[in-house]
């Protein structure tokens, strides 16, 4: 084989191996949040786990879009249906994680604020990310463990720049 096959046939392989790496992607982003639940420090119980979903909806909306959070808001960042938000939303409140105001701007609406357990659960939450990142990527080198997290944070400012009109 010449040095042009040669050359073709490496770029053959790298691109299979390329192709392979993006198709493995999306199964690799679905074990993400199961594996979360590893037995780290300070671990949140299951149900806990999928309130954090809500709260931190509460929290991303209020802080980048400066606006109250409604029922409904927290609907459509989820993607839900509003039936599905309200009792995800109730279930928070019955928690103790959320409480419900009346609006300031208009006191026919009513919005939705993080409770203190709710801020104490989303930092313990915070605290469990971080355990089990580095639990995970313990034998990794300084290196990697930080390039896999500047390149995360850089993927989901790139997810939340397409949501935005």
């Amino acid at each position: 084989m010449g040095p042009m096959k040669n050359h073709e046939a490496e770029t053959a392989v790298e691109a299979a191996v390329a192709e392979e790496l993006l198709n493995a992607v999306g199964p690799a982003f679905g074990k993400l949040r199961r594996s979360s639940l590893l037995e780290v420090q300070d671990p949140i119980s299951p149900k806990d786990l999928s309130r954090t979903l809500v709260l931190n909806v509460v929290l991303e909306i209020a802080h980048d879009d400066a606006r109250e959070v409604t029922v409904g808001a927290v609907g459509a960042h989820l993607g839900v249906d509003p039936s599905v938000a309200s009792r995800m939303v109730s279930d928070c409140i019955a928690a103790g994680y959320l409480v419900r105001a009346a609006s300031q701007r208009d006191g026919r609406r009513t919005v939705l604020h993080l409770s203190p357990a709710g801020e104490e659960l989303m930092a313990r939450f915070r605290r469990h990310q971080r355990s089990a990142y580095e639990y995970i990527t313990a034998d990794w080198s300084e290196h990697d463990r930080l390039e896999l997290a500047r390149l995360m944070v850089k993927y989901v400012a790139s997810q939340e720049a397409l949501r935005r009109p």
